[in-house]
């Protein structure tokens, strides 16, 4: 199951939502998104879970936690909605 993770302290590393994640299960990737221009986090990002009792599980004891100083908003991500295609700029 892939976890969305907001509401992130801008200084939590992918190794924290890692740790905060590994004690529910098995985690198989953390992914913390981060502007292309300046490297610093967006305040967001995803976990992926392999099992889908242990994410419900991580996402019900997760969510309104604090991690780095901020509550994190847990929950279970929605698919990527088609965008688009963006014409040339002129």
């Amino acid at each position: 199951m892939n976890i969305y993770v907001g509401n992130l302290a801008y200084s939590v590393t992918e190794d924290d939502l890692r740790s905060a994640f590994a004690e529910f299960g098995a985690v198989t990737s953390v992914n913390v998104i981060t502007d292309k221009f300046s490297g610093q986090s967006k305040g967001f990002g995803f976990v992926e879970m392999a099992d889908n009792s242990e994410a419900d599980a991580a996402i019900k004891a997760l969510n309104d936690t604090a991690l780095g100083g901020r509550n994190m908003k847990v929950n279970q991500a929605k698919p990527r909605a088609e965008r688009p295609a963006r014409g040339p700029r002129y």
